[in-house]
């Protein structure tokens, strides 16, 4: 199995690391997630259950990783705040289209934050969105409707 992960690395290691770069905006953090999830899956290696291509599992856990980075991140601002910190600065952040973006995912809940990714980085239809999270196009459209309002009332 351990060959496998490793093989599995080498072909799609790159691609985990773009993904995580795009959503994150920052290599440094990017290539921890990279390591999180190949490592994640070398230590439990049955949470890939090949009902899905491997591609398709390392998508939604890098996402998911990207995604835990972001909330952490959040809560740790609140808490700098709470005890009157300033927040340290993020070195090696680079301006980028989806730079938006991600300052939007950071004051959004989880649900909000994945319709946010697939439809505005990824690209996907109200369609692919449904099937990828289990629902119903229209509550895909709910959802975007709340992620613009959310855009709209940021600072």
């Amino acid at each position: 199995m351990e060959l496998a992960i490793e093989e599995a690395y080498r072909r799609h290691g790159h691609h985990v690391l773009r993904r995580a770069t795009r959503l994150l905006g920052n290599e440094s953090d990017a290539r921890e997630v990279l390591q999180e999830v190949f490592v994640s899956l070398l230590a439990n290696p049955e949470q890939y259950e090949g009902r899905a291509a491997l591609t398709t599992w390392l998508y939604r856990a890098t996402t998911n990783a990207c995604l835990n980075r972001i909330r952490d991140a959040r809560t740790r601002r609140r808490i700098l705040e709470a005890s009157g910190s300033p927040e340290p600065a993020r070195p090696g952040t680079a301006p980028d289209d989806a730079a938006e973006l991600r300052r939007l995912l950071v004051r959004l809940p989880e649900e909000l934050a994945r319709v946010a990714i697939h439809y505005h980085l990824d690209e996907m239809t109200h369609e692919e969105i449904a099937s990828i999270m289990g629902c119903s196009r229209r509550h895909i459209g709910n959802l975007l409707e709340r992620v613009a309002t959310a855009a709209e009332d940021a600072p």
